[in-house]
C-alpha cells in the first residue's frame, strides 16, 4: 500500500457469540467540505465514536484532517457494537492522514475506547477477539487496563498501552513505557491457582442415597433432581458437586473464561468448574442469553454446574428453553439482524420440594396443601423436561441421630476420595468412546452399553412396568454404564441395572 494513499485499513473484531468476526476499519479522506461518516452497520457507542474519536486525535496533539472522512466497517452486514473500535478508527484516520506509514498496520489488530483526552479504557468483552487474533498470529494492540486478558492469552503478542500517543509511538518504533508489570507474560501453568478450597461432602450429615447420586452424576456428567423437604440437604449435596469433577483443562477454562468476558464480567482462567444457581425469579433471557447479545447463566455453567433451586417456581417458558440445550449443548440466541450460538454443556441439578409447603405425607400431618394444588404445583414442570433429567432422587428428612450428632461424619468418605473415584470412571470413558456416558448418541449406546442376561431382564421389566419412552430407555442404559464404570466392570450386571432403574424413577418420589 502506497504511503501517499489518502485510504487506510486497520484490523479488529467483531464481538459474535464465542466468534469473533474480523472487521476491516477502512478510511477514506477526500476533498469537499469536512464531514465525518461513520457507515458498515454500527450501532449506537459506535456511532457515538466519531466525537470521542475527534477529541482525542487533537488532544494527543495531532491535526485532525480537514477534508470528507468517510470510516466503513466491513463486512457492512455484520452488526458492530462496544467502544473497541474507538482506536482502529484513530489510528485509520492517522494513517490517512500520513502520520502513520500504510504498511506498519499489516498484521496488527487494535482494540480500545478513547476517553476525549485520549487515554486508551478498558475494554470488556474482548478476550473472545484475542483469542481469535493470537490464533491468526496478528500482534494486538489493547488499552494497558486490559493486561489481564493478555495473559490469559498467553501465546498472543500484545502491546498495551495507555494512551493514543503511546501506541502512534509504538508503531513508529519507539519504546514501549511499562504499565501494570509491562507487557503480557504466561502465567506459569497457564492457569491462575484456585483462591477457595471447595466445601467437603463429608460436611453433609446423613443423605447416602443423595451422596450416592452426587458421585453418580459426577461420573457420567448426569442431571439431576433432588425432591424433599426444606432442611434436607439438597442445597448443601448440589453445591458439593463441583469438588467431585475433574478440574478443568486449559482449553475448557479458556472458554469459560471467554463466556465471562461475553457476559461482562472479569474472566480468571482457572481449574474450578463454574456453579451458577440463578434465583427462581430470572427471565428467560437471563437464563438463555439476550438483551445486548450476552450469554445466559446456561452459558456461563459451561463445563461446570447450573443449579435451579426451587425448580418448579421457575418462569414456565424458561424452564422450557432448557430441553435443547440439555440435548445439544448448545444455546442459539436469535433477534432480528442476528443469530448467535453461545456453548452450553452444562450439568443441571435441579432442586425440589414434593408439595408447595414441602411436607406431603409427613406423619405428624403438617402438611395442609389440598390434592389439587399438590397436582398443581408439581404438573408445573413438564414430563418432556423430566425424561431430560437422568437421576431422580427423593431425600428423606434428617433422622433424629443425624440432628443430634450421634452419627458422626467421621467415617464418611470425603469429596478427594470421591473424586478419585470419578476421576477413573471418568478416564475409563474417554478411553472407550472418548466422551462422558450422558453425551452418547443412541447409535453409541448400542455400542458401549453391553448388557448381561439378569440386567437385561432388569431393564426390560422396567420398561413394562413404568412405561419408559424411548428417550428414558436410552438414559436409563447410560446410567447404568456409569454405575458398572465406577465399579470398574466392562459390561452392565444386574445390580448396576437394578441402581439405574432406582434413581431414574420420578414417580416413585413423587408419588404418595
Amino acid at each position: 500500500m502506497s504511503t501517499h494513499t489518502d485510504v487506510s485499513t486497520v484490523l479488529s473484531r467483531a464481538p459474535a457469540g464465542m466468534a469473533a468476526p474480523l472487521v476491516r476499519v477502512e478510511v477514506h479522506l477526500g476533498p469537499g467540505i469536512p464531514t465525518f461518516a461513520l457507515v458498515g452497520l454500527p450501532e449506537t457507542v459506535v456511532r457515538e465514536s466519531k466525537e470521542r474519536v475527534r477529541a482525542a486525535i487533537e488532544s494527543s496533539g495531532y491535526d485532525f484532517p480537514s477534508a470528507r472522512i468517510i470510516v466503513n466497517l466491513s463486512p457492512a452486514d455484520l452488526p458492530k457494537e462496544g467502544g473497541r473500535f474507538d482506536l482502529p478508527i484513530a489510528i485509520g484516520i492517522l494513517a490517512a492522514g500520513k502520520y502513520i506509514r500504510a504498511e506498519l498496520l499489516a498484521k496488527r489488530e487494535f482494540y480500545g475506547e478513547l476517553s476525549l483526552s485520549g487515554e486508551l479504557r478498558e475494554t470488556p468483552k474482548l478476550l473472545p477477539a484475542l483469542v481469535a487474533g493470537a490464533q491468526h498470529r496478528s500482534e494486538l494492540i489493547l488499552p494497558a487496563e486490559n493486561a489481564l486478558e493478555a495473559r490469559i492469552v498467553s501465546s498472543a503478542r500484545v502491546i498495551l498501552a495507555a494512551n493514543l500517543s503511546e501506541v502512534v509511538n509504538a508503531l513508529r518504533g519507539s519504546p514501549m513505557p511499562v504499565h501494570g508489570g509491562g507487557t503480557a507474560t504466561a502465567i506459569p501453568d497457564g492457569l491462575m491457582p484456585d483462591d477457595h478450597e471447595m466445601p467437603d461432602l463429608a460436611d453433609v450429615r446423613g443423605q447416602y442415597l443423595g451422596k450416592r447420586a452426587l458421585e453418580i452424576a459426577a461420573a457420567g456428567e448426569h442431571g439431576l433432581l433432588f425432591v424433599g423437604p426444606p432442611g434436607a440437604g439438597k442445597t448443601l449435596l448440589a453445591q458439593r458437586l463441583p469438588g467431585l469433577l475433574p478440574p478443568l483443562t486449559e482449553r475448557e477454562a479458556l472458554e469459560v473464561a471467554c463466556l465471562e468476558s461475553m457476559s461482562g464480567q472479569r474472566p480468571r482462567l482457572t481449574r474450578c468448574r463454574p456453579f451458577r444457581s440463578p434465583q427462581h425469579t430470572s427471565s428467560l433471557a437471563a437464563l438463555i442469553g439476550g438483551g445486548a447479545m450476552r450469554p445466559g447463566e446456561l452459558s456461563l455453567a459451561h463445563h461446570g454446574v447450573l443449579f435451579l433451586d426451587e425448580f418448579p417456581e421457575f418462569p414456565r417458558n424458561a424452564l422450557e428453553a432448557l430441553r435443547e440445550p440439555l440435548e445439544s449443548g448448545v444455546v442459539v440466541v436469535s433477534r432480528l439482524k442476528r443469530c448467535v450460538e453461545f456453548p452450553a454443556k452444562f450439568q443441571l441439578v435441579a432442586a425440589m420440594n414434593p408439595c408447595p409447603c414441602g411436607h406431603v405425607g409427613d406423619p405428624r400431618g403438617r402438611c395442609r396443601c389440598t390434592g389439587e394444588q399438590v397436582t398443581r404445583y408439581r404438573n408445573r414442570i413438564s414430563g418432556p423436561l423430566l425424561d431430560r433429567i437422568d437421576i431422580h432422587v427423593e431425600l428423606a428428612p434428617l433422622a433424629v441421630e443425624h440432628l443430634t450428632g450421634v452419627d458422626t461424619v467421621a467415617g464418611c468418605a470425603r469429596s478427594a476420595e470421591i473424586a478419585a473415584r470419578v476421576a477413573a470412571a471418568r478416564a475409563r470413558q474417554m478411553l472407550r468412546q472418548g466422551k462422558a456416558n450422558s453425551r452418547l448418541s443412541a447409535p453409541e449406546v448400542a455400542r458401549h452399553c453391553g448388557l448381561q442376561r439378569d440386567s437385561r431382564a432388569i431393564l426390560s421389566a422396567a420398561i413394562v412396568k413404568l412405561g419408559l419412552s424411548a428417550r428414558a430407555y436410552d438414559r436409563v442404559l447410560k446410567l447404568a454404564r456409569t454405575c458398572a464404570d465406577l465399579a470398574g466392570a466392562a459390561d452392565i450386571r444386574s445390580t448396576d441395572m437394578a441402581e439405574a432403574v432406582k434413581l431414574r424413577v420420578l414417580d416413585r418420589a413423587m408419588e404418595r
